[in-house]
């Protein structure tokens, strides 16, 4: 019967962990390993992120607002201060301004 290799991921390379000078490449090759593809949304998706954007506009509300951000999914809380059509950007009360087309998700916190 034919044993099949199962790679360990970044395990394999703990042992390193211990040595002088070799924890900030594991920090890297960590880092680097869990990053991953943007999500693609649907059209669906859309709608509901679209309606729930006017609902937090209108009601004054904070919400929660998930992205992606260079190969990782980020979260950010605040008001939705304004739309910025010119720049396509999504500004919170924080000031952070977050690129309209990374934008996966957005949650009223009630």
């Amino acid at each position: 019967m034919p044993r099949h290799y199962i790679d360990r991921g970044i395990l394999k390379w703990a042992p390193f962990d211990a040595l002088t000078g070799y924890h900030p490449m594991l920090q890297e090759m960590r880092h680097r390993l869990g990053k991953q593809a943007k999500p693609v949304l649907s059209d669906d998706q859309y709608e509901i992120l679209n309606r729930h954007i006017q609902e937090a506009i209108i009601n004054d509300e904070e919400v929660e607002i998930q992205f992606f951000d260079q190969g990782f999914i980020k979260h950010s809380y605040g008001k939705i201060k304004k739309l910025d059509f010119i720049y396509k950007q999504v500004i919170l009360s924080t000031k952070e301004k977050i690129p309209a087309s990374d934008v996966l998700s957005v949650t009223i916190i009630s």
